[in-house]
């Protein structure tokens, strides 16, 4: 029997899907604008970055497709995998970890150059060292919902807080399949108590203020396939059910800077060696991108 190949095991481009940039001046074409860099200093997120051609939004379907087949020969290299994470039958929400260790298209995205600049750029231009992958998949008809929540009350097992989260569209993603959506400035309020993720949509409103609920005013983050968004680990976001007759696929890479430590002796991902607690996240599993 063929023993699966473990993609963590390497730290660059695997395919032909990007082109990694030779010289320095190559950067440019991928740099984010002074306004957009601001932008997400002042709102929490900064949204509508192109980092994908249709065709390589093709690849990522194809091996998305098969990603989700619980009998995929590598499967036991998912950190996470819900078929359903919400258990609800009609109300389906896909929802893995680790796929980056599995399939050559969604391991290079890693090292897309212009996701690598526009992270190092709102890093503040700290080296960019990988953290997870997730994958978010709400069908047709009967999608469920992710509720309101911040990425980094379910990582505080890293510290220091110098996270960065992308999510890129797979499909067009707008109000009626489910798109992401923002509460803007949010990213100011502290760390708020985490909600189930796949729960009551408005869970995370039982924790806040009577100033944050009065101005709990959700942007809505409509997305053509192939374009991304990028928030802030305190951004209060989530997205509605989707009801339409499309899907909604993304994936999200989630990245923090180089020097951030371990919070904790336990896993900090399922089956991923422990990093004692005070020590620096790195090795394998956690890539320097930048």
């Amino acid at each position: 029997m063929t023993t699966a190949k473990d993609l963590a095991d390497y730290h660059q481009l695997v395919s032909d899907l990007f082109n990694w940039p030779n010289r320095e001046e190559e950067w440019e074409q991928y740099k984010l604008t002074t306004n957009q860099i601001a932008h997400y200093n002042e709102y929490g997120y900064v949204s509508g970055i192109k980092l994908l051609e249709e065709w390589q939004v093709d690849v990522l379907r194809g091996e998305l497709a098969q990603l989700m087949d619980p009998k995929h020969p590598a499967h036991h290299l998912f950190y996470e995998f819900h078929s359903n994470e919400s258990e609800d039958p009609n109300s389906v929400l896909f929802h893995s970890l680790g796929h980056w260790r599995i399939a050559k298209g969604f391991h290079d995205v890693l090292w897309n150059p212009a996701f690598v600049m526009a992270a190092h750029q709102l890093l503040e231009n700290k080296p960019v060292r990988f953290w997870h992958d997730q994958l978010f998949c709400k069908p047709a008809l009967h999608g469920g919902v992710v509720a309101w929540h911040q990425d980094y009350s379910y990582w505080t097992r890293t510290v220091a807080m110098q996270h960065l989260t992308c999510w890129t569209a797979l499909d067009d993603a707008n109000v009626a399949n489910g798109c992401l959506q923002y509460i803007p400035k949010s990213h100011k309020w502290g760390l708020l108590q985490k909600p189930a993720l796949a729960g009551d949509m408005d869970g995370l409103k039982q924790f806040l203020s009577p100033e944050q609920n009065k101005a709990f005013n959700p942007e809505t983050i409509e997305l053509k396939k192939g374009y991304a968004t990028f928030h802030h680990p305190l951004m209060v976001h989530g997205s509605y059910a989707n009801k339409s007759e499309r899907s909604r696929r993304a994936f999200v890479l989630n990245v923090f800077a180089d020097g951030t430590l371990s919070n904790t002796n336990d896993e900090l991902l399922q089956g991923v060696p422990a990093i004692p607690k005070g020590g620096k996240m790195q090795g394998k599993f956690f890539p320097l991108l930048q």
